[in-house]
């Protein structure tokens, strides 16, 4: 019987700036699955990293510099923390190729626009995208080829963009394993902060108060730690410079969300002051609905 074949490639060369948990799952996804490109070529920040790159055979080369990554490249994708797209893009412009399609990872949208759109060449094609995956875990030692299955990836194409660039860059999500949204960049970040970018900040926060603790209570916080604190721990192992450069770029939107839940935090505290087991039993209940519904989703 004839092996399956792999879904056509959307691009011939796939340039990564910067190669952690995503960019190194979709290298593998290359590599394995097929469907991305016909060649992956990827830089990092550091030289230990892009040793590591090598080391691992993720790609199939691996470049010192930004310039000769992206150079005859028709797909450039910036995988780095979003506090740095500003200078990467300004560094990579004279160096894109008429015609490539520049997109990103970034889990903030309206920053993304904001900082590289200016640079951003006449004939290049600007694709923001959001493939809403991950673990705790960063690096290049990381990614996983299966890691995008199953999950939504978002893309917020700013008006007037070439839709044949929108659609190369939902087919190689696609054949990622990912489902592919279209939404509008501001309307993404608002969702974002409430799903993604708050329980950050709750987890990096109850981790510290923890930590803030007189030393015996801390230690029995950690001994006796229940599932509900194992889960913000996991969270809260996430990279840093990532979620500080999320959180400063998606502010508005955090601190919107933040006020929101300070105030129903403050409802639920009073309703325990207060013994009002009403309000009490119908949050719980609302938060089994919404558990249960993620579920039937696939997304939990």
């Amino acid at each position: 019987m004839d092996e399956p074949r792999s879904p056509p490639a959307p691009f011939r060369r796939l340039a990564l700036i910067g190669i952690g948990l995503i960019g190194s799952s979709l290298a593998r996804a290359a590599r394995q699955k097929g469907g991305i490109a016909g060649e992956v070529v990827a830089t990092a920040r550091t030289a230990a990293t892009r040793e590591t790159v090598r080391r691992l055979g993720l790609v199939d080369r691996v470049e010192d510099t930004l310039a000769a990554t992206v150079t005859g490249a028709d797909c450039v994708m910036l995988c780095a923390p979003v506090g740095a797209y500003a200078d990467i893009a300004a560094r990579i412009a004279p160096h894109l190729s008429p015609g490539a399609v520049l997109t990103d990872v970034g889990s903030t949208k309206g920053s993304v626009i904001r900082d590289v759109g200016p640079f951003v060449p006449e004939g290049v094609h600007f694709v923001p995208a959001h493939p809403i995956a991950g673990t705790e875990h960063s690096g290049p030692e990381a990614g996983f080829a299966t890691l995008f299955e199953g999950r939504y990836c978002i893309l917020t194409p700013p008006p007037g963009t070439d839709e044949a660039a929108v659609g190369k860059v939902a087919t190689l999500w696609r054949n990622a394993g990912s489902m592919v949204e279209i939404m509008e960049p501001a309307h993404h970040d608002k969702v974002l902060a409430i799903v993604s970018h708050l329980p950050h900040l709750i987890a990096f926060t109850i981790c510290g108060t923890a930590d803030d603790l007189e030393e015996e209570s801390r230690q029995a916080v950690l001994r006796f730690a229940a599932s509900g604190f194992r889960d913000f721990t996991r969270i809260a192992a996430s990279d840093p410079v990532m979620w500080r450069d999320v959180f400063l770029n998606n502010r508005e939107a955090l601190l919107e969300m933040t006020q929101r839940f300070t105030e129903d935090m403050t409802a639920m505290a009073r309703a325990v002051r207060w013994g009002d087991d009403a309000y009490i039993e119908d949050k719980i209940a609302r938060g089994r609905r919404i558990r249960r519904r993620l579920i039937e989703l696939k997304q939990a």
